[in-house]
């Protein structure tokens, strides 16, 4: 008999009004800034997509090519796995990779992400292989995952997926609450499998997040347009310029839209109405990047212990217990 195989729930997490008071919000603090979740809506997620295959932008590739690689050596330490959580599951690419070799036959798949369109991609590139369900979340990740553990009674150990560069956008009193949800949700016994981009040289760095073709400054422009297209906003695209910067201090990388010269914008439905001065950054998006040695001590403030860890060109995947 065919099992199901499709997105078959959505439990929205974030609306229009969320959107506007956190526009509202932001757009205010000093330094002007605005949340990254923002930037991943439909076009956002397929232009993320686009930077993932940029020659640049190596993380992917690398990570794609580890999973492929230590697959095996990852589920070994599972041997009771019967679902999967991928938080951001982009294409579906990566997790297929990973379950490609397994027997995944009596398997429950979970996709959290805000993005419908990267749903369904994900659960289209996942249908070729034999899980028995493939169930989709459209919500930011910790609602996503809250709502999978709170309704669904595995039969065995239940596996959780955050890979790329995703924990470095949050800032680090960020990343400890997330992986205290994310440890507060699995059982003793789960696991989590995440990936962490570690420090490079600067100017590797740099042409990774502010690419020569262009795609990562659409991709950051983009979160004008939706909040024009979403709240009637009436920023010109034309008077923001892309940055990437390196914050050595702070082990990150910085994107920007600077304001070229002095205007007004409004967004009425957020009830903004400011003045950019020349040269002032709105910040958009923060990207940490680990040291080694600090992965395994990150996790174990969480209560995660860790069972596995693979490292290759500046990246890498760690497999932690829930204890």
């Amino acid at each position: 008999m065919s099992m199901p195989r499709s997105v078959a729930s959505r439990t929205p997490d974030t609306n229009r009004a969320a959107f506007a008071d956190d526009v509202s919000y932001y757009l205010t603090q000093s330094p002007r800034q605005l949340p990254s979740q923002y930037l991943y809506d439909d076009l956002g997620s397929v232009l993320f997509e686009a930077i993932c295959r940029l020659q640049w932008y190596r993380i992917t590739r690398t990570e794609q090519h580890m999973l492929k690689e230590h697959a095996a050596d990852i589920l070994g330490h599972l041997p009771t796995l019967s679902d999967v959580v991928e938080l951001g599951p982009g294409s579906g690419e990566k997790l297929m990779t990973l379950m490609a070799s397994s027997r995944c036959e009596g398997m429950t798949v979970h996709l959290v992400d805000v993005s419908a369109v990267a749903l369904d991609r994900a659960a289209s590139t996942l249908a070729v292989l034999p899980f028995h369900a493939v169930l989709g979340h459209q919500s930011t990740y910790e609602a996503g995952l809250r709502h999978i553990t709170q309704r669904s009674h595995p039969r065995g150990t239940m596996l959780a997926v955050f890979l790329g560069s995703n924990i470095g956008n949050f800032d680090p009193p960020g990343t400890d609450a997330f992986l205290l949800t994310v440890r507060s949700a699995l059982r003793p016994g789960d696991a989590f499998l995440v990936g962490t981009d570690l420090v490079k040289p600067e100017a590797e760095l740099l042409l990774a997040y502010n690419d020569p073709l262009g795609v990562t400054a659409a991709f950051n422009r983009n979160l004008l347009v939706r909040i024009n297209r979403e709240l009637g906003g009436d920023f010109d695209l034309d008077r923001f310029a892309h940055r990437a910067v390196w914050n050595s201090e702070a082990s990150r990388i910085e994107m920007h839209l600077v304001s070229l010269e002095q205007q007004r914008v409004r967004v009425p439905a957020a009830n903004v109405d400011i003045t950019f001065e020349a040269g002032e950054p709105l910040w958009t998006e923060s990207s940490y990047k680990y040291r080694l040695e600090d992965v395994g001590p990150l996790l174990g403030r969480a209560g995660f212990r860790t069972a596995g860890q693979w490292v290759k060109d500046g990246f890498a995947l760690t497999l932690a217990v829930s204890t």
